[in-house]
């Protein structure tokens, strides 16, 4: 008889937490959930004042406060989690986003002789193989586990270059297109909007964390030179570092939750993505959900799933030529031919990206690794005392 997976999934981002990453780990655990397993998860949380114990039929959710101190935070976790849950249960440990997640799972995996499972989601790889106090705690996230799960075939490629005897799978991600829908009160609230601040213009949306990373006050500057700049209206929502915007025609507006962006997305020709690098974000996706094409640097998710000039418009990472051709082109096409690119958008998320499927291939890993747990190299550990 096959044993059902129960993992438990160690994260840094996770509800009540906002952003992306957060959204990502919720969507994972729900779909694996729905899928018919339990999975437990500890959550490092640097807003918890004190551990906080969730139990649930599809399974525990431990917060746990990130204190300054990560060795004392993972050890003290460590000691909780050994009462909290039935270990003898737990089938993986999975590592998603962030440098203590990376740093206590190839302990807890082995301590507890299960197999590891390493999630990388953006940061992890792009950051952590540069920086000299991180690459240790990646290294060793990537040599021991059993399985790495990466969200681009950039991703997955640069792993397998560096470590060629790791098991690396590409899981993009998902979203949950019948929720991910616009009402009519959505579309209202666009048509105001355009209304109000476009004039006549067309709007480029910028949504999330506006940060040199993503590339945005590298664009700004490209705009400003192109010649084409009163062609747009910039529309800017998110944490925003200091953006050097004069002489733009711009709305900025503070971070919204999710569902609130439906008619900032609505109202926008273009969502602008110009990273340097990047994973696979989750406003491409949504973005293309609601047939609105991107403007984007062709790296990360962009490269896996849209196509210049076919469901979108892209320009190669940094290059200022590049982008300033694909303001032009933004600039000149027709009503019609953005919708085009929208609708084909719309059609390659929806083959590609629905979290069904992102649930189905990570349990399938599950699946695959359940039995790659080594001999324990300490007492097996329980809930129960000895």
């Amino acid at each position: 008889m096959m044993t059902t997976p129960r993992p438990l999934l160690l994260t840094e981002t996770h509800p009540p937490d906002r952003g992306g990453m957060a959204e990502s780990c919720d969507r994972i655990v729900r779909g694996l959930q729905r899928a018919g397993l339990a999975v437990d998860v500890l959550h490092f949380d640097r807003r918890a004042a004190k551990p906080i114990l969730r139990e649930g039929s599809g399974g525990t959710l431990l917060r746990w406060p990130l204190e300054e101190s990560v060795p004392h935070t993972i050890n003290c976790a460590w000691n909780r989690l050994r009462t909290a849950l039935d270990l003898e249960r737990t089938t993986h440990v999975m590592a998603f986003g962030g440098a203590t997640p990376l740093a206590a799972a190839p302990a807890f995996a082995s301590w507890m002789a299960r197999p590891l499972v390493t999630l990388l989601r953006g940061n992890e790889l792009d950051f952590g193989l540069f920086d000299p106090r991180r690459r240790p705690l990646l290294e060793d996230a990537l040599r021991r586990a059993a399985a790495v799960c990466a969200v681009t075939t950039e991703q997955a490629g640069k792993v397998r270059a560096l470590f060629p005897d790791a098991s690396v799978q590409v899981v993009a991600n998902g979203i949950d297109f019948d929720l991910w829908q616009a009402t009519a009160a959505d579309r209202a609230r666009a048509a105001a909007f355009r209304e109000a601040h476009a004039g006549g213009r067309r709007v480029l949306g910028f949504f999330g964390h506006l940060k040199a990373k993503k590339g945005v006050p590298f664009f700004l500057d490209v705009l400003r030179r192109s010649g084409v700049a009163d062609a747009f209206h910039l529309l800017l929502i998110g944490e925003a570092e200091e953006l050097a915007d004069d002489g733009l025609s711009v709305t900025r507006l503070p971070a919204v939750d999710r569902f609130d962006l439906l008619p900032y997305y609505l109202a926008s020709d273009f969502i602008v993505l110009p990273s340097h690098y990047d994973g696979f974000p989750n406003v491409l996706i949504e973005a293309a959900a609601l047939e609105r094409p991107v403007l984007a640097s062709r790296v990360g998710g962009m490269r896996d799933l849209v196509t210049d000039g076919e469901s979108a418009l892209l320009f190669e990472p940094g290059d200022e030529a590049g982008a300033r051709r694909a303001l032009a082109r933004a600039s000149a096409m027709t009503a019609e031919d953005v919708a085009q690119l929208g609708r084909r958008a719309a059609e390659l998320a929806r083959l590609r990206c629905d979290a069904r499927d992102e649930a189905s291939r990570y349990l399938h890993v599950l699946h695959e690794t359940i039995s790659a747990g080594r001999q324990p190299c300490v007492e097996r550990f329980s809930s129960s005392p000895s």
